[in-house]
């Protein structure tokens, strides 16, 4: 066939795969089968590791419109190979959110009837009326063929082409019975499905992992060299092994079974097109669904836009925030044509009106009469919930150095176990051993060099650090980050709840009055302020709802409605069902409030009558948003005729949308001394709306009808302290050379301020201002750049810019002590948007000396990491979970602090609401990447003594005996494996970080030189003992001990006739198992590093009890023999004298092990590059290097007061220019 286009599934998108056709082939199958039979079924094994060998091997390739399988592969780094079966389905439409003609026929009158099932049965013979929609199944998602892109394509609910008029006008009328049956076909069942797999099921996918393989054919093959007992040893290892990882993945499928299945079946309401409402289960549920939402509040079953009506939702389960969020329904632009035009429906930028799947109803709020209704948009696991399912069930491989060294490691280990694989045949040939023989032992030598328990141990310090962080307070649900944790060199943190206490206090406010500022007044609850606009602004405009009794929501509105001492009432279900319409919010003083009243008992009356009659409803809320930085409410005093609009939000937007005569001259130098002294500052605004304004209208009209001509009222200005350990922890970062920013949507001065205050900014540094415009009017994008420090220098005494704030490398003569000067950008979110879209080359730069970023949507924070994960910094993120979940998912690191043991929202969550989680996280990383280097140098170094051992004695035609092994492999490896693990994190941050991979310098060096010693020291003994007078080649009437027993000789015989034909016994084995058994240990002891990353082994109690029981063993059995140890582990009888020559051997190459050790760790790099003459290499990572070229720029960091354009959009864009401003 022709070569086919290369096709995409998920185009553009994080998880796009390329993909390829194949139809089955007959005889490529026989052939297939015919091999897999005389490979003992090792081919079949092969087929089942490798994807796409199975398909090519069974398969020829195909269109992908014919194909019977497809094969994917994922376009990451990764590469990773994926197959699935081509399913049909007979279907009456081709697209499920089409009406095909069999289904629905639109009569005149609007409405469809329904005319499928009538159709369908006419029909039954007519099979042309079917078309075969072809579909596959990957991660729980499916895709279909689709005849425009000619590829297969995930099928979108709602929320990709619906616009928000045809959600109101086509989508609210709800579905036919026939029309939902189709879009069923097409969707599936509404769950989250995660099927708990059977033991059965579990087990064999264990054991046909490649490491149970290979420990499979190491069993039969000691077996086939009568090793049983070490057979049998570690098959009983193997199968505890088995079992416990067996009831770790299934008890983590039945968490998260039982996590899902909270919302999976439950009983809804639906309306159909005829306007019935129809009882169904939640299963049933598909896009374009109208559902009810029940008063008494439900557990959402699917994502849905509210169409009428209010919502008060808690969505912890997504965002790890259990402040309930108030949802309220989409506005229908096309009742409003004059504003805002028509737009895309998405549930990103329309979350407020949107209910996610999993997440908590409360309470709703309704018009009687009217129905709170919600369109199903996305159901199963393409609901917000489902697709963090999906992560969990199916995770993006971590890729770590760390992991992909080992595997090169292992495949240098097979390497040497092929020498030695052929050194054994050759050696066997020469001597003439037999066939059998040689076979058994030359495969002997790979099980003997790739060590069966290396997995097991490598992940025994993960295990135990996740361990030590649940006792902390810190859960993870991805351990295999904990190692990546070690490496995290700049760290995101959020401000609010984060760096900064959760609650603000009110300072005070600063009322406007004729476009001038008042003085500011501590109380905002004085009795000349009652009745005034602004104190009816802060008592509205809020979105706090009582639940059961209690007032809740966002910490700022709280104290923003507790410092006037209002009163906040709800209509009861009752209350509405009396009233024609919704009965409001109503909110009014408490009576405490009022003028202290005298005596009589007429002004006792009258004051009576004025507290029950001061009452502000609150017709309609627009909820704050993140995006649009304000919040805004419809209300009404009782009695007055015409409504007002009330408006809270970030002073710059506030101003911006308040007509100009009413915003104060000195309004920035105002807000700008609030916000450096770390203050947050919160603007109110309010307009008299129009009478003509009805109470329905308000209902449906939209919020940037009412958002405009504002009057501008003043300001709040709210404290937000420091939490208490915040600079303690900040500076322990510091100190390790960990970089620090702020990622905050809070004011970008008020940032700085509190980036001062906590010493993230140091007093002496410099922060520069990145103001950032879009183009406009054909003018190009540009940067101005201010110095935050001088803006309020800047009058007409200094007009200039002292050089002395200047912190660059310039020309100067008094200039050298300046260099070291830091300084650092601010920028905010729109800033930040632009300078990503225009100054490509810009952002590297910019991020490498970035610290404040205000003002930031949560879209713009997970960009932020990606563009610090560009330039090669392992990030970590901090924040409280609620507007950052992007973030904390893309970092290295993710930590959110929240109060449920497990947020899916990030791979860790600490219980205790503060930053002193994020060094403890980084020293156990950092710990158990250490030992994960440890465990894997000790288990290298198993493996090549044991390997040295065996290939010596191979050249004698011997080999280790059976019990020998057992010692070594259990008494010794295993002992000293699991608990060299055990050692814990070292108690403070230093500067230096632990390398990334194995294959570095000091690593190698270390490794290398190791070996050679245990080389050595065996080759030593094994040729020394040769040289001794009373040695000759053992026999059972060998007497160098010269002790003549005949009942020990007996005994040896008896023995002998037993290993006769392995030649176990003999001199250089025992030499060779005492040397290695000590090299084991002194390996052990050399690579169990403590300080600076994790504590000194002599605190790690069980290890330093194992080493010390094992020596004593040892140099018993060795120096005092015991006649039945000996006889056990097949040990000759040698004179004391060469006893105390092994021990001289033994203490000088632990001597000498632990000097090289401690030269490797000193100067084993210099040593390394001065042995191969390498010059000093240019750093590897990106911003390292970027730094270095920036120390020699003369143009950077921006001179004060300078403007950096962007080239014309007809040349490549990315590219700038910098123009100085006179």
């Amino acid at each position: 066939m022709e070569k086919e286009e290369k096709k995409f599934v998920n185009k553009a998108e994080e998880d796009e795969m390329e993909i390829y056709g194949y139809d089955l082939c007959r005889w490529k199958l026989v052939l297939v089968a015919v091999g897999v039979i005389c490979s003992g079924g090792f081919l079949l094994l092969l087929l089942y590791w490798m994807p796409q060998w199975r398909v090519k091997a069974t398969c020829k390739r195909t269109a992908l419109k014919d194909c019977e399988v497809v094969l994917l592969r994922t376009t990451d780094e990764f590469k990773i190979w994926f197959c699935a079966k081509v399913r049909i389905l007979p279907s009456v439409g081709a697209h499920p959110l089409q009406n095909p003609n069999p289904i629905v026929h639109k009569v005149s009158n609007g409405h469809a009837v329904r005319f499928c099932e009538s159709a369908v049965e006419d029909n039954k013979n007519d099979l042309k009326k079917y078309l075969p929609m072809r579909y596959f199944t990957h991660h729980s998602v499916k895709y279909f063929w689709n005849d425009l892109v000619q590829s297969f394509d995930v099928v979108r609910g709602l929320d990709e082409s619906a616009s928000c008029s045809s959600i109101h006008n086509e989508h609210s009328i709800g579905l036919t019975k026939g029309m939902h049956d189709f879009r069923k076909a097409f969707y599936g069942v509404n769950e989250i499905a995660v099927k708990v797999p059977s033991i059965f099921k579990l087990l064999i996918k264990e054991v046909l992992n490649p490491f149970y393989i290979f420990q499979l054919f190491s069993v039969i093959l000691w077996i086939t060299d009568e090793y049983h007992y070490y057979a049998l040893a570690i098959v009983i290892m193997s199968v505890i092994s088995i079992v416990s990882s067996l009831y770790t993945i299934r008890k983590q499928y039945v968490m998260l079974h039982d996590m899902v299945a909270a919302h999976s079946i439950v009983r809804v309401s639906v309306c159909r097109r005829n306007q019935e409402i129809e009882e169904i289960l939640s299963t049933d549920l598909v896009p374009g669904d109208i559902m009810l939402i029940p008063s008494s509040g439900t557990i959402m079953p699917c994502d849905a836009v509210l169409l009428s009506g209010t919502c008060i939702v808690n969505e912890s389960m997504l965002t790890g925030e259990s402040v309930p969020v108030t949802k309220i329904n989409l506005p229908n632009p096309s009742e409003y044509p004059k504003a805002m035009g028509d737009e895309t429906y998405s549930l990103e930028a329309h979350k407020r009106h949107t209910l996610f799947c999993g997440t908590n109803v409360i309470q709703t709020r309704f018009y009687t009469g009217e129905l709170v209704k919600a369109l199903v948009v996305r159901t199963g696991f393409s609901t917000a919930k489902g697709q963090l399912v999906r992560s969990i069930l199916y995770p993006k491989p971590t890729d770590f150095k760390l992991y992909r060294d080992a595997y090169l490691f292992l495949l240098s280990l097979v390497v040497v176990a092929g020498i030695g694989f052929l050194y054994t045949v050759v050696n066997s040939i020469l001597n003439e051993v037999p066939a059998h023989t040689i076979i058994i032992e030359s495969l002997d030598i790979i099980t003997i060099t790739v060590p069966p328990a290396l997995p097991a141990a490598m992940t025994a310090g993960i295990v135990y650090a996740q361990r030590r962080l649940k006792k902390i307070g810190i859960f993870c649900i991805s351990p295999q980050r904990i190692n990546i944790c070690g490496q995290l060199n700049l760290v995101c943190f959020d401000k609010t709840g984060t760096l900064t206490e959760d609650g603000l206090d009110l300072w005070g406010i600063q009322r406007v009055e004729n476009a001038c500022f008042l003085l500011p007044e501590e109380r905002a609850c004085s009795e000349s302020l009652l009745k005034s606009e602004f104190v009816a602004c802060m008592a509205t405009c809020h979105s706090l709802t009582k639940i059961e009794g209690v007032l809740s929501g966002d910490p700022l509105d709280l104290k923003m409605f507790e410092a006037i001492g209002w009163i906040l009432e709800e209509a009861t279900e009752e209350e509405t069902a009396l009233h024609n319409r919704i009965m409001p919010t109503v909110v009014r003083p408490s009576k405490q409030l009022f003028p202290e009243s005298k005596q009589e008992t007429n002004q006792e009356m009258e004051l009576f009558e004025l507290s029950t009659s001061y009452e502000i409803g609150i017709v309609r809320q627009f909820p704050f948003s993140s995006v649009l930085q304000r919040m805004c409410v419809i209300a009404r005093v009782l009695g007055e005729k015409r409504m007002d609009a009330y408006m809270k939000g970030a002073p710059e937007v506030i101003a911006s949308l308040c007509k100009q005569e009413t915003v104060p001259v000195d309004f920035e130098r105002v807000l700008e001394e609030y916000t450096k002294q770390g203050f947050r500052v919160i603007a109110l605004a309010h307009r008299k709306l129009e009478s003509k304004l009805t109470w329905h209208k308000v209902q449906t009209i939209n919020r940037d009808a009412i958002e405009s001509n504002m009057d501008f009222m003043g300001l709040i200005i709210m404290q937000n302290k420091l939490k208490q350990e915040t600079p303690a922890v900040l500076e322990d970062l510091h100190k390790a050379n960990i970089r620090t920013v702020m990622v905050t949507g809070d004011n970008m001065l008020t940032a700085i301020s509190v980036a001062r205050d906590c010493g993230m900014i140091l007093p002496q540094d410099k922060v520069i201002i990145a103001e950032a415009l879009p183009p406009k009017d054909g003018q190009a994008a540009r940067i101005n750049w201010h110095y935050a420090d001088t803006l309020a220098k800047c009058t007409s005494s200094s007009p200039a810019i002292n050089s002395e704030d200047i912190p660059v490398k310039l020309v100067h003569e008094s200039l050298e002590d300046l260099q070291m000067t830091k300084y650092h950008f601010a920028m905010n979110g729109k800033s930040f948007a632009v300078i990503l879209e225009h100054f490509q080359d810009l952002v590297p730069k910019l991020v490498l000396h970035g610290t404040v970023f205000a003002r930031m949507a949560p879209d713009q924070k997970t960009q932020l990491v990606e563009a610090l994960q560009n330039v090669d910094y392992y990030v970590g993120m901090c924040g409280d979970g609620a507007n950052d979940c992007g973030a904390l998912k893309r970092a290295h690191g993710g930590i959110s602090l929240s109060e449920l043991e497990a947020s899916v929202a990030s791979p860790f969550t600490s219980r205790t609401p503060s930053i002193s989680c994020v060094p403890k996280l980084i020293r156990e990383g950092r710990a158990a990447l250490i030992t994960s280097f440890c465990v894997f140098k000790f288990m290298a170094l198993y493996s090549i003594i044991q390997y040295i051992s065996v290939t010596l004695l191979y050249s004698i035609l011997s080999n280790l005996g059976d019990f020998q092994f057992l010692f070594i492999d259990l008494a010794i490896i295993l002992v000293v494996v699991f608990t060299m693990s055990l050692n814990p994190a070292w108690k403070e941050l230093v500067a230096r970080r632990p390398p990334s991979g194995l294959i570095s310098g000091p690593l190698l060096c270390s490794v290398l030189s190791q070996i050679i010693i245990s080389l050595a020291f065996q080759t030593l003994g094994f040729f020394w003992v040769k040289q001794q007078s009373w040695y000759e080649p053992w026999t059972t009437d060998s007497d160098a001990c010269n002790v003549l027993d005949a009942n020990a000789s007996s005994a040896h015989e008896a023995n002998e006739t037993l290993h006769d034909e392995h030649n176990i016994k003999n001199y250089e084995n025992t030499t060779l198992f005492f040397i290695s058994s000590f090299q084991y240990l002194i390996v052990a002891i050399v690579f169990s590093k403590g300080k600076p990353f994790r504590q000194p082994c002599y605190k790690n109690f069980l290890f330093v009890l194992s080493v010390i029981v094992l020596y004593v063993f040892i140099f018993f059995i060795m120096l005092h023999p015991v006649e039945s140890i000996d006889t056990f582990l097949e040990l000759v009888c040698v004179p004391y004298e060469w006893r105390l020559r092994i021990l001289i051997i033994v203490v000088v190459n632990a001597i000498v092990s632990v000097l090289t050790e401690e030269a490797v760790d000193r100067c084993g790099v210099c040593f390394l590059s001065s042995l191969f003459g390498c010059r000093k290499k240019a750093p590897k990572a990106k911003y390292m290097h970027l730094a270095q070229e920036l120390l020699v720029d003369p143009e950077w960091p921006p001179k004060p007061r300078t403007t950096t354009e962007a080239k014309v959009p007809s040349q490549e864009n990315g590219s700038y220019q910098i123009i100085t401003v006179t």
